[in-house]
């Protein structure tokens, strides 16, 4: 239920912690995007396999998952401004071990560096804390900082390619190590202060916080069925954001046009974000999800199906804006669902599954290509699992509805 005015916690200083937490995200997930770019750079030192590379970048997501619960619980205690500063250190080291080399370095700088401990810091409890500092554009502003990814997908596969290209992938890699410090270090330590509290959270600190059904159902097995579907929406999400490099490269299209096309794919992400921050705060998260995932599937069909330049710009640029309103409304869903004291725990929860959903679809792409020489196989996979996770949302915005209407 909106607030009232009056009663609100927004204000200018939501939108500029909110706006700075977008930058720092940006940042940081650009770190994954270096090895998604040089994928064929790095496969080449390990006999072309290019499932090692990917499960690099898929230990990321995967570590980012669950670091978020371990670093929601320290940011809990020692502040946000904290553990989003040991973040940005962690991913410099993770990077800088990374350049070790392929196969062990590389997945033990991006699984546990890169992801548990960096991105672990830094994701999950940005989720928090900035969903404190709001009350009534709370969709909005969590489309927004969530788009930091999107963001650091699209600035940055460009200037990797050139660095890729004229230096190499390790050395892409310590350059934007030391830009985390010197960028994230400060701006962490300027902005992040203790948010605002919500009246509602501390009134309800002293009395029942736990309800007793969801959905008419009991609460964990709806956020059950809602971790189950982000695992199955995020499989099909991240073929083609780790992959879209190499597969343009399969069909003789250049890597610079390959590294244009998925920033034009994540800036698409970036801007229809906002759109769905919009919507989301007006129909609801859980409606918001199932609307994006059969965009999602539908604009997976179509890369299954296209195989010149001109299409795959388009299709790219389709699923950016079908996909990326998925992962906020989740956690717009969570808040909407279910009390603000359990915030600190299920959000973490959930990224963690998304997280393992992404590390999954990337690393399953590349072991389908090694196993069969072409993505489509991978591809159908991704479109299989998207439909599994349009039954479960289906189920639980049927629930929703059916509930609104007779209560």
């Amino acid at each position: 239920m909106l607030q009232s005015p009056s009663a609100s916690v927004e204000s200018k200083a939501s939108w500029v912690i909110a706006s700075v937490a977008l930058f720092i995200m940006g940042m940081s997930f650009g770190s994954g995007w270096i090895a998604a770019v040089g994928l064929k750079d790095i496969a080449a030192e390990v006999d072309g396999a290019r499932s090692i590379p990917a499960l690099a970048s898929s230990l990321a997501w995967l570590g980012s998952g669950c670091g978020g619960i371990m670093m929601g619980y320290i940011a809990e205690r020692v502040g946000t401004r904290w553990t989003v500063i040991f973040g940005a250190l962690m991913i410099a080291l993770g990077l800088t071990i990374s350049t070790l080399g392929p196969s062990w370095p590389l997945w033990i700088g991006h699984g546990l560096f890169i992801g548990v401990l960096g991105l672990g810091g830094i994701n999950a409890p940005l989720y928090i804390y900035v969903s404190r500092w709001f009350d009534r554009r709370r969709g909005s502003a969590l489309a927004l900082i969530s788009s930091g990814n999107y963001l650091a997908g699209a600035l940055w596969p460009p200037v990797f390619e050139w660095t890729i290209s004229t230096f190499g992938w390790r050395e892409a890699m310590l350059w934007y190590a030391l830009a985390e410090i010197v960028v994230v270090v400060p701006l962490a330590l300027i902005y992040f202060h203790k948010p605002p509290e919500l009246a509602q959270y501390a009134a309800a600190a002293g009395g029942k916080t736990v309800k007793e059904q969801v959905l008419g159902l009991p609460p964990n097995a709806v956020f059950a069925l809602m971790c189950l579907a982000a695992v199955l929406c995020c499989i099909p999400m991240a073929m083609p954001q780790g992959h879209l490099v190499a597969f343009c490269s399969d069909l003789g299209i250049s890597r610079s046009v390959g590294a244009l096309m998925l920033s034009v794919l994540l800036g698409t992400a970036f801007l229809s974000r906002q759109i769905w921050g919009a919507i989301s705060d007006r129909i609801g998260g859980l409606s918001t999800v199932l609307i994006g995932s059969a965009w999602q599937a539908a604009a997976m069909t179509a890369f299954l199906l296209t195989q010149n330049e001109v299409g795959l710009f388009t299709v790219a640029a389709a699923f950016g804006l079908g996909f990326s309103g998925i992962i906020p409304a989740y956690v717009l869903a969570l808040r909407e669902l279910f009390p603000a004291s359990e915030a600190s725990w299920r959000i973490p929860t959930l990224l963690l599954f998304s997280g393992g959903g992404m590390a999954l679809g990337g690393w399953l792409a590349g072991l389908l290509y090694d196993h069969f020489g072409y993505y489509a196989p991978a591809f159908a996979v991704g479109i299989g699992a998207n439909i599994l996770n349009l039954l479960v949302v289906g189920v639980l915005v049927a629930r929703q509805r059916w509930r609104a209407a007779y209560a």
